[in-house]
């Protein structure tokens, strides 16, 4: 009697861990499918218009990045949105974020026709490093995928020194317009603090 009873316990201990490995075995198997399908995809940009604006690690600088798409308000650290362009991140240095890249970065949403400006401003620098050298990009994303369209590196001498990176135009299907480009001063920041 008890030896049929050891034979049925080891049997249903058999299949119950059987059971688990082929419910571990699929469950794998459709994690690493999702794994697949997720390293094939190319990250997106969230917006259409990518503004990134970088400076060195070791400077302990705030540098602001303003932003202003076509007939919009300009976008910085005192107006973090607009009609078109939001401000992901407001970086004050390593002070305010101990393991800070130094990075700022704008997205602007849909290929809006007309001129953008990009500009950047020392608001503060605290170890008095002048100037502060900093790289701003400029990509659009299309059909083909996100593309850099500009790149420029700048030197910020004092505080307070706001600066146009870039005045640029798309056209109503979102291409760059090569002969728009200028340097052409337009202050942001001074025009945001003046609007309502």
């Amino acid at each position: 009697m008890w030896r049929g009873m050891n034979v049925s316990f080891r049997d249903m201990l058999f299949l119950l861990v059987f059971a688990y490995l082929i419910i571990s075995a699929v469950a794998l198997a459709h994690v690493a499918k999702k794994e697949q399908k997720s390293s094939q995809q190319e990250p997106t940009a969230p917006g259409h218009v990518v503004v990134e604006l970088t400076w060195a690690r070791g400077v302990d600088a705030d540098v602001d990045l303003w932003v202003q798409g076509p007939g919009d308000v300009p976008v910085g650290y005192s107006n973090k949105s607009g009609m078109i362009f939001n401000l992901l991140r407001d970086d004050m240095g390593p002070s305010g974020d101990p393991n800070s890249m130094n990075y700022e970065v704008a997205y602007g949403r849909g290929h809006w026709a007309g001129e953008y400006v990009v500009n950047a401003m020392l608001y503060r620098s605290r170890d008095r490093k002048l100037p502060i050298a900093a790289t701003a990009k400029v990509a659009l994303r299309g059909e083909g995928g996100v593309q850099q369209v500009l790149q420029s590196n700048i030197e910020l001498a004092f505080e307070g020194q706001e600066t146009t990176i870039f005045r640029f135009k798309l056209d109503a299907q979102g291409n760059f317009l090569p002969d728009s480009l200028s340097r052409i001063h337009k202050p942001l920041r001074a025009a945001r603090s003046k609007s309502p």
